[in-house]
């Protein structure tokens, strides 16, 4: 679209919103796993014939997912507009940046640079890494630092846990060529038994840098990370069937790949985090009680922390309470339970059409008035970008001897 075009439609939505932006979900199918089936689709929705089935939503998102076989705005997000004009959120960011972002932000920020997702799948996803910048930075793509955050409720699935890293000795002693001759054979998925696994626990989650081996289980998972879908692929055998080879070399440059083959992919990996013995204390993530924000009629927490490239809390208000809330930047919102208002707007869980906004810098930074109209606690997910929440809670580094 033009951008001038776009811009006018960008500021009469933002006019008519009150500064806040009302987003369609984006709904992304994966062809190598089986669909969980627990995102709220109807039952024939999910099959999307060649190119998979439905296993994941991307709210807020200015990212494309880079599939073998789909639309070109596959992953994108569209704003909901009365005019039922189309326009994906990229593209508003794109040509209203400063007002979307805050002008500050925008200049020293090429974009929203996060992508918040709730993933479903059937079968544990395969053992990968998403690369790091030196990495990937010569294809022109983003590192993929993540974390994840596991919603009570549902039902966890049949591998409700998560292998990451491999075991400790293998970097002590430095035998990380233990794992190549997996990637070589491309038979099967005892890559695994060089893991360990850690159990999924319902209101819980992870950090994980880029770089790090990890095998998400089948817990539905509402995700925050960078602005980017990198990966490498490391094991061979998913729910029974063997998977393209080719997603192990996805994002290696073809140079590497030609001179190292399948060790090019072991040089991504972040041996120090993979190989850590205390990788659940330093990575581990707890709801943290936002005592500053505490009110009458509910409360924040933390629930993605550990890092500044991303952010996030659980915002809960009491059944005919209201809670005021105030931010330091732009975010998005998915309403995950129960039915109110957001600064007006009506907000409803599990209805596609009143789930998820996206609260720009001007609107964030002033007072919102959050209700809970409805009979059950009123749950909303904040997600927010790089460097917006510099205060964010860290993890302190684990030590022998020391509390957990």
């Amino acid at each position: 679209m033009e951008p001038n075009k776009a811009r006018a439609i960008v500021e009469k939505a933002l006019a008519q919103g009150n500064g806040i932006l009302r987003l369609k979900p984006a709904w992304v199918a994966r062809d190598f796993l089986p669909p969980g089936r627990r995102l709220g689709l109807k039952e024939e929705e999910y099959d999307v014939g060649e190119r998979g089935y439905i296993c994941e939503r991307w709210l807020a998102s200015v990212t494309k997912a880079d599939n073998r076989i789909g639309p070109p705005d596959e992953g994108l997000s569209y704003l909901a507009l009365e005019s039922g004009e189309q326009l994906t959120l990229k593209e508003a960011v794109d040509v209203a940046g400063a007002e979307i972002m805050g002008a500050e932000y925008a200049r020293t920020h090429k974009g929203l640079g996060r992508l918040a997702k709730i993933y479903d799948f059937a079968a544990r996803i395969p053992y990968h890494i998403h690369q790091r910048k030196e990495d990937v930075a010569p294809l022109g793509r983003n590192p993929k630092e993540e974390a994840y955050y596991f919603p009570e409720g549902l039902d966890m699935g049949p591998h409700p846990e998560t292998f990451f890293g491999v075991h400790p000795y293998i970097v002590e002693q430095k035998k990380m060529d233990i794992l190549l001759p997996y990637l070589v054979e491309w038979k099967d998925d005892l890559i695994l038994r060089h893991s360990r696994a850690y159990l999924l626990v319902p209101g819980e989650g992870f950090h994980l840098p880029s770089g790090v081996l990890h095998a998400p289980g089948t817990a539905v998972t509402i995700e925050l990370q960078e602005d980017s879908d990198v990966f490498a692929m490391l094991q061979a055998k998913v729910a029974g069937k063997i998977i393209s080879k080719e997603l192990l070399f996805k994002d290696v440059l073809p140079d590497k790949r030609a001179r190292l083959g399948e060790r090019a992919v072991l040089e991504q990996i972040d041996w120090e985090i993979s190989g850590d013995p205390y990788f659940y204390e330093n990575r581990h993530t707890v709801p943290i009680l936002i005592e500053e924000t505490r009110q009458e009629g509910g409360e924040e927490y933390w629930i993605y922390y550990n890092t500044t490239r991303f952010s996030g809390k659980k915002l809960v208000v009491k059944p005919g309470k209201s809670f005021t809330s105030v931010d330091k930047g732009v975010y998005n919102i998915l309403v995950w339970q129960g039915e109110g208002r957001y600064d007006g707007h009506s907000i409803k869980a599990r209805d596609f059409d009143q789930d998820e906004l996206l609260v720009t810098y001007a609107k964030a930074t002033t007072p919102i008035k959050v209700e809970n109209t409805g009979r059950e606690d009123l749950v909303i997910i904040k997600f927010f970008g790089p460097d917006i929440n510099l205060d964010v809670p860290m993890i302190p580094r684990y030590k022998p001897g020391s509390a957990a």
